[in-house]
């Protein structure tokens, strides 16, 4: 029997969530900040940059497959050893990354990383769920909010630093020392908030969840030179039946492993739509404005990441901020804003013909990233406000793993219409085309923000 969720008050309640946050913000910040590593690692194993850039697809592929898993785990298996168990498993891989001698270990130890970071992502955000009241849900998913955009915000920004004054393996090392921490921190602080539900886990719905891998894989091969599409199509065909035999399948049990019947809700549907939408938003402009400073305004890679510090702070002030302002104005007012904001940005860009100045792109960027504050976790809460409490754990794996999916997506359309003539000859009307999309996509967010009923649904 697992341990009651009433017994989680004062300090203790603090501790618990302090630790849960410390070790998902190190795990998040370990999803972005290795990309800045590329050069180095390229020269220290002699790899190409297609090959290197499987650190981040292949933790990417293998995040998507477990976050629908993470309901089942949650349910069958006590949280306290859950989350030691993910904590162990990063610290492992990160440690097999520290010691490999060639790059298929560094493979290995960063597809362990990505096990543990794709069954924590959903299940931090249903305990944090669970734990609170829901008249203060928006604050407590303001958090969460920290921890979800501002690590991947500032996760290149930190491991630049740190890179200045060490070696590739000391950015794994830090890592691996707060982990370790949060490990010894979280055999006094973690308890067992989770009510446990035994059920049988469905080998056929895990298997078919390879689809996942399938769709991204292809989306991923976007802007790639060389690519078989007539292979990649066979690939994507197959991937499409699997997800198709996988969404069916959960329809007819009687214990899914992700049950999609939360789509039925209309309230529920239109946030991860709304929760999607902003998180393309927040991702597309950490890739595509630096390339925009350094194809179009010919400015330094150190110059193009240190203009989006500003973006990222703002982010991460606001994050906190918008969600005890959700639970006071309500969640309707508070999306209109954030997505209004996120318009603005990309209405500016997209309806101003002609060059920005770097002065000028950094408050565009960091109206579209606060923008996201507003919107990405008081979406994420209210559409768990309109589950019933033993289906919230099933939505936010929904939400997250379409938040991923959606987030490629929009990553794979901005990297087509760069691509028109090559991405590092991109013109200025490639990235004028890539902003009339966006800001396109954005307003039909802002129609789903004004469809919403700003009210919770009771128990």
């Amino acid at each position: 029997m697992s341990q009651s969720t009433t017994t989680l008050s004062g300090r203790a309640r603090l501790w618990f969530v302090m630790t849960l946050l410390m070790g998902t913000f190190t795990m998040s910040i370990s999803q972005s900040a290795v990309s800045t590593a590329y050069p180095t690692l390229m020269r220290y194993f002699s790899i190409s940059a297609s090959t290197v850039q499987w650190l981040t697809t292949g933790f990417m592929l293998i995040m998507c497959i477990m976050m629908p898993v993470s309901p089942w785990l949650l349910s069958n298996i006590g949280f306290k050893s859950l989350f030691l168990s993910v904590l162990i498993m990063f610290d492992v891989g990160t440690l097999l990354i520290i010691l490999a001698p060639n790059f298929p270990l560094v493979l290995l130890g960063r597809a362990l990383e990505a096990i543990g970071v794709g069954i924590l992502f959903p299940s931090y955000q249903t305990v944090l769920l669970t734990i609170t009241p829901r008249e203060e849900r928006g604050g407590a998913m303001g958090l969460a909010g920290l921890v979800m955009g501002s690590a991947l915000a500032v996760g290149p920004i930190i491991s630049g630093i740190v890179l200045r004054f060490t070696t590739w393996q000391g950015l794994f090392i830090v890592f691996m020392i707060i982990i370790t921490l949060v490990i010894l921190l979280s055999l006094k602080t973690i308890i067992n908030v989770m009510p446990q539900v035994s059920s049988h886990l469905d080998w056929l719905s895990v298997v078919s969840l390879v689809g996942f891998i399938g769709v991204l894989y292809v989306i991923n091969l976007v802007g790639t030179p060389g690519v078989n599409w007539g292979s990649a199509s066979v690939i994507l065909i197959v991937s499409i039946l699997l997800l198709l035999f996988f969404g069916i399948r959960q329809l007819r049990l009687k214990e899914p492993l992700l049950d999609l019947r939360v789509f039925k809700v209309v309230q529920f549907n239109k946030s991860v739509w709304l929760t999607g939408l902003s998180y393309i938003a927040l991702i597309v402009v950490t890739i595509v404005f630096p390339l925009y400073y350094q194809i179009i305004l010919g400015v330094s890679p150190f110059i193009s990441g240190m203009a989006l510090v500003p973006g990222a702070v703002f982010l991460s002030i606001l994050n906190p901020v918008t969600g005890r302002l959700a639970d006071k104005i309500g969640f309707k007012k508070v999306l209109l804003i954030g997505m209004a904001m996120i318009l603005v940005g990309w209405g500016i860009l997209a309806l101003i013909p002609g060059k920005f100045s770097l002065w000028a792109m950094m408050p565009i960027a960091m109206l579209i990233e606060g923008g996201n504050a507003f919107v990405m976790m008081p979406a994420t809460t209210l559409g768990a406000d309109a589950l019933p409490n033993e289906k919230v754990s099933h939505g936010t794996a929904v939400i997250t793993t379409m938040r991923q999916l959606l987030g490629s997506t929009g990553v794979a359309v901005a990297t087509i219409l760069l691509s028109l003539g090559g991405v590092a000859t991109a013109t200025l009307g490639n990235f004028h085309i890539a902003f009339i999309v966006f800001f396109i996509l954005e307003i039909i967010g802002l129609l789903l923000a004004l469809s919403l009923k700003d009210k919770k649904i009771k128990d």
